[in-house]
């Protein structure tokens, strides 16, 4: 077993456990409800059960079992995925669009659907290349981020694909809604990034962190927050959440980075507004370029309508 400590957010104050601690560690709230059940979760030195209510600045601490011990997050069953639509495909790629709440490929602790196992009950077959549980992923979106991504079929695909996102030769275009109003309203965060210090689930800008590069402009401004597009140069775990939180304009419905909770509430949503908007890439069969788009889903959607209605 391996042991995690971390503390409460504000913005998971006064959540049930069950839906806090799966935003927190990004596990499906069945998963956290047997961690419970099992006594392997622990408020602030106490056991804790699925229900209890979460407190800002407490102490949880959860025994999660060690990856050797689960063979099934190396092993890609077919699961059919609700939302997960393919926009492209051909004999090299497969391009789709990611609907929120699932994860890229398996991993330990991690018990809902995934874009792997999605394809392979939609009978399409991806590359074997790569680490046994993300073999054919190039590139990937959070559980909690929407939107467009490719996955490679053919071996030579994934080689040509993987060099194009190393060396940065792939469009990668965000849509975000960001609190507030960020000065100068069109600019660039050029912010090293690496794992939290004290936080293991969370990213931060550290000095001495992996080189982050952010572009983006303001498309439009509301009374309370920015819609914005943002170009990524570089593509670090939580890239984005981690730059704006830093400049104090954190995505709106953003818990875990500091988003405000009553604003959250209001437009109805619980999870971040950041969605993958458009994706541009060399074609690895004959390099022709090639884009795809996705349109926000129906939660964000809802939200910029329930700003420009108060703007």
């Amino acid at each position: 077993m391996s042991l995690r400590t971390l503390p409460v957010p504000d913005g998971l104050d006064g959540m049930r456990l069950d839906a806090g601690l799966s935003r927190m560690l990004g596990l499906s709230r069945t998963v956290v409800a047997a961690l419970a059940e099992d006594g392997a979760v622990r408020l602030d030195g106490t056991s804790a059960g699925k229900s209890d209510r979460l407190v800002a600045g407490s102490w949880l601490e959860v025994d999660l079992p060690d990856p050797e011990r689960e063979p099934s997050a190396h092993i890609v069953t077919a699961q059919a995925v609700e939302g997960l639509v393919v926009l492209y495909e051909d004999d090299e790629i497969v391009v789709v669009d990611k609907p929120v709440g699932v994860a890229v490929h398996p991993s330990p602790g991690w018990g809902g659907p995934t874009v792997v196992a999605g394809l392979a009950a939609l009978g399409i077959s991806i590359a074997t290349s790569g680490a046994a549980e993300r073999q054919g992923i190039v590139h990937r979106l959070d559980a909690g981020t929407t939107g467009v991504m490719v996955v490679a079929k053919s071996e030579r695909a994934y080689a040509v694909l993987k060099d194009a996102f190393r060396e940065r030769t792939v469009a990668k275009t965000y849509l975000a809604v960001v609190q507030g109003h960020p000065d100068p309203s069109d600019g660039t965060i050029d912010a090293p990034i690496d794992r939290h210090p004290k936080h293991d689930w969370r990213f931060a800008v550290m000095t001495d962190g992996k080189p982050s590069v952010t572009h983006y402009r303001t498309l439009e401004a509301f009374p309370a927050a920015s819609l914005l597009e943002v170009e990524l140069e570089t593509g670090r775990t939580h890239q984005i959440r981690v730059h704006f939180s830093a400049l104090r304009h954190p995505c709106v419905g953003d818990s875990g980075y500091g988003a405000d909770p009553t604003l959250s509430k209001r437009l109805g949503l619980t999870r971040q507004w950041l969605h993958a908007y458009r994706l541009g890439l060399h074609h690895p069969a004959d390099g022709r370029w090639v884009e795809f788009t996705s349109e926000p889903p129906a939660d964000l959607a809802h939200a910029l309508d329930v700003l420009r209605a108060a703007a």
